[in-house]
């Protein structure tokens, strides 16, 4: 007995080793907290660039990429946007997983983005036929066996190589905009046109630190300091977005450019997820009508809407974090009809 004891204290220290290791290794955006209590979200990993030069390791062939997305996740969001207004959804197939997490293994507690086992379990989502995987971290842990990031969606996957190209959504509506333009149905149109760049390099850096990051640092935020400075960051960003789009059509004059689709994907979710969930309701977006109607106006654009599953986005912000909704009780509303009549066209476009 006395021998027993050090050795059972010693298997089970092991095995509690083996676990915080595993835990640590399997991350999700949950876990990105400082010792502030603030939301901190680190970058993504693969960085590898799709080129129009054929002799490139990823050129642009049509049919060799697959993305995988949530229609629930903004980022993903932007670039299923991409392959939608640039009409590049046929040369580039697409994957949606389940919009609420679930256990990625047995063998540890981590959870997230899941494919459903059948077409009809999960309207708009579907089993990975391309890979046979179950969830998007096996994807991860096929493309690299040392792999320790977050499991995150977008992924631009490579079917020759079966490897993730990058699962930066920056980058890769970079490359969806200007490297299949030779296959593209609307190759024309430029998100991200030479004379605009730093200006809209400007722009996307306060919408992202305000916006689009803003509502998840209010969100996660565990303690009121961090909270409430992030908010009054977002409302500050959002009044100036409001006084921007006073004056013109879209956030960078009268061309549509890559801000507005960064933009978009944040305002579509507002009233319906980030005002409840991520108690960002200190004005709602319907109390803005130059960004209400702005959101309208880029809802309307063919294709856009199709990008937007509300029913997955609700599912998974209400249903896939109990330490803010222990109950997984989803909102009846407020179901805004973003297909109404907008005011945006008073301006030259």
């Amino acid at each position: 007995m006395i021998k027993f004891i050090p050795n059972s204290h010693s298997i089970l220290a092991s095995r509690l080793h083996f676990t915080q290791r595993t835990l640590k290794m399997a991350r999700s955006a949950l876990d990105e907290m400082s010792e502030s209590g603030a939301f901190i979200r680190s970058p993504s990993t693969f960085r590898s660039f799709i080129s129009r030069d054929p002799n490139s390791t990823f050129p642009a062939e049509p049919g060799r990429y697959h993305l995988y997305v949530s229609y629930a996740c903004p980022w993903a969001s932007r670039c299923l946007a991409y392959l939608k207004i640039k009409g590049l959804d046929k040369a580039i197939d697409f994957t949606s997983v389940k919009p609420i997490w679930e256990r990625t293994k047995e063998n540890d507690e981590h959870m997230g983005w899941v494919f459903p086992d059948t077409e009809t379990e999960q309207p708009g989502a579907a089993p990975d036929h391309l890979n046979g995987a179950k969830t998007i971290r096996a994807l991860y842990e096929l493309a690299s066996e040392n792999y320790s990031g977050k499991y995150t969606v977008p992924v631009l996957w490579d079917k020759k190589l079966k490897t993730i190209v990058n699962n930066e959504s920056e980058e890769i509506i970079r490359m969806l905009n200007t490297e299949f333009n030779e296959i593209a149905k609307n190759p024309s149109l430029d998100l991200y046109p030479s004379h605009l760049q730093t200006q809209i390099n400007e722009l996307n850096a306060w919408i992202y630190s305000g916006i689009n990051n803003g509502v998840y640092k209010c969100g996660f935020a565990k303690k009121q300091g961090p909270y409430e400075e992030a908010a009054k960051q977002l409302y500050e960003a959002l009044d100036k977005c409001e006084e921007i789009l006073g004056k013109q059509r879209y956030i960078c004059g009268d061309t549509l450019t890559e801000a507005d689709v960064r933009l978009f994907v944040t305002l579509i979710r507002f009233d319906e997820v980030y005002a409840v969930h991520f108690k960002c309701n200190k004005k709602l977006l319907r109390e803005y009508p130059n960004l209400f109607n702005y959101t309208k106006d880029l809802f309307q654009i063919p294709g856009m809407s199709s990008t937007v599953n509300m029913e997955h986005i609700k599912k998974h912000y209400y249903g896939s974090h109990p330490m803010i909704n222990p109950y997984g009780i989803i909102p009846l509303g407020p179901n805004i009809d973003y297909l109404a009549p907008h005011d945006r066209d008073r301006f030259a476009s």
